[in-house]
């Protein structure tokens, strides 16, 4: 049994935990932030890569709910790069396909930075090759409290009715599937509150890479990687079972 895919986003959902900013700032003696802006440039890569290693749906964890908790000027400095990376990316998205789409809480985002996620989203509704959702002030824990609140209105719904709860609490437009893959960055080996849900099946490759370090090298190892694993799913595969990444027949 495969994953559902939407039409027009056909291929794997890729989930980045972009993690190593900070300490590759540090190792050169540099101010967090501008590990925050080298960040940046690595985004463009894996975006603009992904579709050409069968990436349909791409999420980047941007931004948790308890990032809150870093120093103002830090703070200030993240939310000043994604609407600047938003707004200057816009073009090369249409170019190449490339629907946007913010995940997470809105209600402590500043107007500028909801202006041009509100821009981005609608500017890039119609394009096809690839679903990028960028996590931003997101808790997994959160968004499943309020979709389990928004299921229980509902009498008889199930784990898809569930998903679509979830979807529609974290402004997920259009729904995603489950994850396929799970990449996390700079060596840190764990999930920190972000798509428990859609990752109960999802392979997980952890690299010893900073974020700012991570291209398209990096992202074709991961993939080739994830292509060489036999998913089971619960079940049993027989010998002959395909493997490349793929669920159990």
């Amino acid at each position: 049994m495969k994953s559902t895919l939407l039409a027009g986003f056909p291929g794997i959902h890729l989930a980045v935990i972009m993690d190593g900013n900070g300490r590759w700032a540090r190792q050169r003696g540099w101010a967090r932030l501008r590990g925050h802006r080298q960040g940046s440039e690595s985004v463009r890569k894996v975006v603009r890569s992904a579709p050409e290693m069968g990436v349909g749906v791409l999420t980047l964890y941007a931004f948790s709910s308890d990032n809150w908790g870093r120093p103002q000027r830090e703070v200030q400095g993240l939310m000043t790069l994604l609407e600047r990376y938003l707004r200057e990316e816009l073009g090369r998205c249409l170019d190449n396909g490339v629907r946007v789409n913010v995940v997470g809480r809105r209600d402590r985002l500043g107007a500028e930075l909801m202006e041009a996620i509100g821009a981005a989203e609608a500017k890039t509704a119609d394009c096809r090759r690839l679903h990028l959702r960028l996590a931003v002030d997101y808790s997994s824990r959160e968004q499943l409290t309020r979709a389990a609140r928004l299921f229980s209105l509902r009498v008889g719904g199930g784990q898809r009715h569930f998903s679509s709860c979830l979807n529609r609490v974290m402004h997920s437009d259009p729904e995603a599937p489950p994850v396929d893959l799970l990449i996390r960055t700079s060596g840190e080996q764990r999930l920190s509150d972000f798509l428990l849900w859609e990752c109960a099946y999802a392979e997980l490759f952890f690299s010893d890479t900073l974020w700012p370090d991570f291209g398209t090298a990096e992202l074709k190892r991961a993939m080739g990687e994830f292509r060489s694993r036999r998913r089971r799913f619960g079940l049993v595969c027989p010998s002959t079972s395909p493997q490349g990444g793929q669920r159990a027949s």
